[in-house]
């Protein structure tokens, strides 16, 4: 456990990025045996694209970085459960284990909201665990938005 928290608190930092630049604060970081391959922040208000996710721009990243859309055996961290196009992403992906720090009970695609990773004939299966780090990255997420208001 102490390795996926050291990992969480990667994706805490990917997230104080993204609050840097105005946007909400989730990071997301993808480990394969031990070792970052990549990272990313939320961007789709600089990026103008509803899709830059910080998991999505992780894979993508990743992807790039080892020359294959797969990332069979992946983990990503992610501060926040992710959302539905996140989750097919990562089924698409291939990662083998998604840890997540607070859930997101609106929108969350693991646990919350919808458990998509479990929709019957999908060809791939993702492992979950939520809540690593959580009073951490809710407290993120609930300080960016009181300082909008």
């Amino acid at each position: 456990m102490d390795d996926h928290a050291g990992f969480m608190r990667l994706a805490i930092a990917e997230a104080a990025r993204a609050q840097q630049r105005g946007e909400v604060p989730v990071g997301a970081v993808v480990v394969i045996d031990g070792r970052v391959v990549s990272c990313g922040f939320n961007q789709p208000i600089s990026a103008h694209d509803p899709t830059a996710h910080a998991e999505i721009v992780a894979i993508r990243a990743a992807a790039a970085s080892l020359g294959n859309y797969r990332l069979t055996g992946a983990t990503l961290y992610v501060t926040i459960e992710p959302c539905l196009m996140c989750v097919g992403a990562m089924i698409h992906a291939r990662i083998g284990l998604v840890v997540y720090g607070a859930a997101e009970p609106r929108a969350g695609a693991l646990t919350s909201a919808v458990r998509a990773h479990e929709t019957p004939g999908l060809n791939h299966r993702l492992a979950v665990i939520g809540g690593m780090l959580e009073d951490e990255c809710r407290g993120a997420l609930q300080d960016f938005f009181r300082q909008r208001r």
